[in-house]
């Protein structure tokens, strides 16, 4: 033990006790999915507080010389029989923790400890009281993404009377004055009395002795013991019922001598028993399982994800995408940002988080018996990755798993610009032909996709007079004051579906270039090419009579292959002639001098908030003379025969993600500013020339900012007119575009190479493969149940 105390006095420096604001990795491993629960434990290092599993603190020593070690290893203890069965509400777990010591991994416990001189002593049980006291990475992240009820400044807290009767609470040893209760104890802010908190359902938490004080004394406020620190505490207005915030906490709490900066929380936080109880009640619903007889498995690619409150979009989009081939490739070579999602994909395929879960037995031995259920993963890490500054991600709430899928996608493509992309086995072309009626001429654009949007005639329900029925039975419970009826799907038959997309659509308003009018179109969609992959959203949202979004309760039985081989586009057919590329005669104003015409402001906006550059969107107003939004639309679809068509395709994208998904559109895609189709409008009467961009619209304090991050003020003014001048855009375009940049010659006039050479073919757009139109089902069935049902 001499030798072990030695070896801890020379590594002390490195030892850290946590402070408020450190982030502590103690429930799971930075590189795998390895817990306290696992097989050895998990290493939390003493110094930067990531943890680690038995397989990686070998290199993580190595690489950065750390040697101590707080291993954390749980034992599940064997259920606790009760009367009728077993005690399911909470698996119990016995818990070791020791200091190790490596590369000898040599063993120190709290007994060793007491042996040692003060100074090793003191600083080594302080370090590990503080990890084993420091809420988690992802505990704190639960906390903070939690979306309960935004609490409200109490009316009382600003004037509260608090009473001089020489009260002084101690920092800690607390009890209810009435029943001698040593938690969930409320001092009233006005008297300073301790008493315990409400009875909860289970008749747990208290005796109500401080809502009694309330109403014999009046007095409001009660901050709850044990949960105050330097950040704030849970304070309670029993005369507004409610959990309320106190701006002068610091000041009531210093009144009978409590000193916010010292305490520390010992006791969950009101939040934290919300989240608790959500937990149960989602583990009550997986006990229930709708009756179901489940065969449990185990084993590579059958790896369970664990629900974290909210995760089932996540967890459902994950696990479909690493079954196809690309992301299971991807998964195990290069990412930073894929560092997590390389582990995430090892933790589902590996088979090794997938195992048959050890029995503890009834007894106190563990039994050697499987006990059927298998361990899983919880993405935790991954979550608050994918999550990140995103609005709706980063919460708790309920989301969408389509929305979560082109989340991803989006990552995916801005983290994969130079290397082999896995979303492009979901990325395909769609050809729209638009036929005018009156020349009957017609013309061709392509745009890329991702997901195929499938409608649901509701009119073709197979069973009308079954739901006519249980509408008439609703309707008469509904007059009667009766228990409404069991409700009755719609069966919707697949085959409808698919009849509805390939249906043609009615345009009225349309500009013809060939009839210079505005007439009647039809528009007819078709696949220009099919993805190896194709992944299909049934449209089960739409609008009522009020306009509220509501969700249809369909059945659509999704046949086991699909074969979308019709709808392949055909292009131009032989004998049909093409919509001219004709403007219409330019806007002149009745003025006999010749000046710049008048855009309607309104239009442009419209068209750049789709994604399109502000020129082109200018260009498509002026030479649509100012009829509208359908008329600008048309014009800007019938140029994308001009150069950088291919990368047109991005800003169609844009547009389908900003009328369905505006929260993840990133900005208009930059290379569109080296094209003709959005070269600079030259206006009759300005002396504006072609190529030119005013100087004026890029900010000075922008470029400024920009180049004090040690780039360029061509980089950063290209960066700047990619993102309409948007600083913080510009700032993410430039550093998601740093491969474009070290290649980008800059010359003596401030234009790339690229700009300057007229000759120079465009760069190519998107890659799209194209695969076969017939698609077995069977990969995607369960989730397309999943999203129906959900």
């Amino acid at each position: 033990m001499a030798e072990v105390s030695e070896v801890l006095m020379s590594v002390l420096s490195t030892i850290r006790v946590p402070r408020p604001g450190d982030r502590v990795h103690k429930d799971e491993c930075a590189l795998s999915f390895s817990s306290p629960e696992s097989e050895g434990g998990l290493y939390v290092c003493m110094n930067s507080f990531l943890g680690f599993g038995s397989q990686y603190v070998d290199r993580h020593h190595t690489r950065s010389g750390q040697r101590a070690y707080l291993h954390i290893s749980r034992t599940r203890k064997a259920p606790v029989r009760i009367e009728g069965g077993f005690n399911v509400e909470q698996e119990q777990y016995e818990e070791e923790v020791k200091v190790v010591l490596f590369p000898d991994r040599q063993e120190v416990t709290s007994d060793d400890l007491a042996t040692m001189p003060d100074v090793v002593r003191e600083r080594v049980s302080l370090a590990m009281a503080g990890l084993m006291s420091a809420d988690s990475v992802s505990h704190a992240l639960q906390v903070q993404q939690w979306d309960g009820e935004v609490r409200a400044v109490s009316r009382h807290a600003v004037e509260l009377k608090q009473l001089n009767n020489g009260t002084k609470i101690p920092p800690s040893g607390w009890r209810c004055e009435v029943c001698d209760l040593q938690e969930n104890l409320w001092m009233n802010l006005s008297d300073g009395r301790v008493f315990c908190g409400r009875r909860y359902f289970d008749g747990s938490g208290g005796n109500n002795h401080a809502l009694l004080h309330f109403q014999q004394t009046g007095h409001p406020l009660a901050v709850k013991l044990g949960t105050i620190t330097p950040d704030g505490a849970d304070v309670y207005s029993y005369d507004e019922d409610d959990m309320v915030l106190d701006p002068k906490l610091p000041e009531h709490l210093s009144h009978f001598g409590i000193d916010m900066m010292t305490m520390e929380k010992t006791e969950h936080t009101m939040t934290e028993l919300e989240i608790a109880v959500n937990q149960r009640v989602g583990e009550w619903e997986v006990i229930q399982e709708s009756g179901a007889t489940l065969r449990p498995l185990s084993g590579p690619g059958l790896t369970g994800m664990k629900n974290l409150g909210n995760s089932c979009y996540l967890n459902s989009v994950m696990q479909v995408l690493f079954t196809v081939p690309d992301f299971q490739s991807k998964s195990v070579t290069v990412y930073h940002f894929y560092l997590l999602v390389s582990k995430l994909g090892y933790g589902l395929l590996s088979g090794e988080y997938s195992k048959p879960a050890p029995d503890p037995g009834e007894g106190s031995e563990p039994s050697s018996e499987p006990r059927g259920d298998q361990v899983g993963i919880a993405a935790r890490m991954f979550k608050a990755l994918v999550g990140r500054g995103h609005p709706e991600f980063s919460t708790n709430r309920q989301q969408d798993a389509q929305e979560f899928l082109l989340h991803f996608i989006n990552m995916v493509e801005r983290n994969c610009r130079s290397g082999v992309n896995p979303s492009e086995a979901f990325r395909f072309l769609v050809e729209e032909r638009i036929v005018c009626q009156q020349s009957q001429k017609a013309k061709y654009t392509q745009r890329v996709d991702y997901i195929l949007q499938l409608p649901v005639p509701m009119d073709q329900a197979t069973n009308t007079e079954e739901l006519q029925e249980a509408e008439r039975r609703r309707e008469e419970a509904d007059s009667s004051g009766a228990p409404p009826p069991a409700p009755v799907r719609a069966c919707i038959p697949f085959t409808a579906c698919m009849a509805a997309l390939s249906e043609p659509e009615t345009l009225t308003d349309f500009w013809s270039s060939a009839a210079q009018a505005k007439t009647t179109a039809t528009k007819t969609t078709r696949f220009a090419s099919f993805p190896d992959h194709m992944v299909i959203q049934v449209k089960k949202f739409t609008f009522g009579q009020d306009w509220v979004p509501k969700k249809l309760d369909v059945s659509i039985d999704v046949p086991d292959t699909l074969d979308l081989t019709a709808l392949r586009g055909t292009g131009q057919q032989p004998g049909e002639e093409l919509l001219p590329e004709v403007a219409p005669p330019p806007l002149m104003t009745p003025d006999v001098e010749v000046k710049a015409p008048v855009l309607d402001d309104s239009t442009v906006s419209q068209l750049c908030e789709m994604g399109f550059p502000l020129e082109a969107c200018r260009k498509a107003v002026y030479y649509t003379g100012n009829t509208g939004i359908d008329a600008a639309m048309n014009w800007v679809m019938g140029h994308m025969d001009d150069p950088g068509r291919a990368i047109i395709g991005w800003c169609l994208l844009r547009n389908y993600l900003l009328a369905n998904f505006p929260s993840i559109c990133g900005p208009t895609h930059p290379k569109l500013s080296q094209f003709d189709f959005s070269a600079p409008l030259v206006l009759p009467g300005t002396s504006s020339a072609p190529g030119t961009t005013p100087t004026e619209s890029i900010s000075e304090e922008h470029l400024a900012t920009i180049v004090s991050m040690g780039f360029s003020r061509d980089q950063a003014t290209r960066a700047l007119r990619a993102t309409s001048n948007v600083l913080e855009r510009a700032v993410d375009w430039i550093f998601s575009h740093l491969d474009d940049l070290e290649s980008m010659e800059v010359s003596e006039g401030g234009r790339s190479a690229a700009e300057s050479e007229g000759s120079r073919e465009p760069p190519p757009g998107p890659k799209v493969r194209d695969g076969p139109g017939s698609k077995s089902t069977a990969r995607g069935r369960e989730w397309v149940q999943f999203e129906l049902d959900v």
